[in-house]
């Protein structure tokens, strides 16, 4: 693919991207996005920092959300406050043109209150670490059910915690 326009993304997403300076794809992005569009299948992925992971995983995601949709529908799952707080970011300038679409990021060190507020308001994405999103879960305020998107950010990272 020579350019995003070619994936069938949202124009929403298309105009976003754009202003982010997003010209062409990266080699992740050309593989996992037409993948993630056009496939219910699981994908693993490995890139080097700095690659556009986020956007591979990010932007098919975002493109099949519905944000008038109940109830969280994608869970993001990363191994530390830093990357987790990156991705929640990320994730909103990709979307800054789809109205109604929330993201929420979860990590520990800090008031649970507040996340747990805004899940009440409804979100479309969680962005989590692994300790705080299993500590709402075990609370029943965060629900896993209508999940449609998992995904495993640094994975290998988890793993060696």
């Amino acid at each position: 693919m020579s350019s995003f326009q070619d994936f069938g993304l949202r124009p929403e997403i298309l105009k976003a991207i754009s202003a982010l300076g997003f010209e062409t794809p990266t080699d992740i992005q050309a593989e996992t996005i037409p993948f993630l569009l056009d496939s219910k299948k699981d994908l693993i992925a490995m890139a080097q920092t700095g690659t556009g992971k986020t956007a591979g995983f990010g932007l098919p995601i975002l493109n099949q959300i519905d944000p008038q949709t109940q109830g969280v529908q994608s869970l993001i799952l990363s191994p530390t406050r830093e990357l987790c707080m990156q991705i929640s970011s990320d994730l909103k300038a990709y979307a800054k043109g789809i109205p109604g679409f929330r993201v929420l990021p979860v990590y520990g060190g800090t008031s649970i209150q507040p996340q747990i507020s805004d899940l009440r308001r409804g979100v479309n994405v969680v962005v989590g670490t692994p300790g705080r999103t299993l500590d709402l879960i075990n609370r029943r305020i965060l629900k896993v059910n209508a999940i449609k998107w998992l995904v495993l950010d640094e994975a290998d990272e988890m793993l060696s915690m």
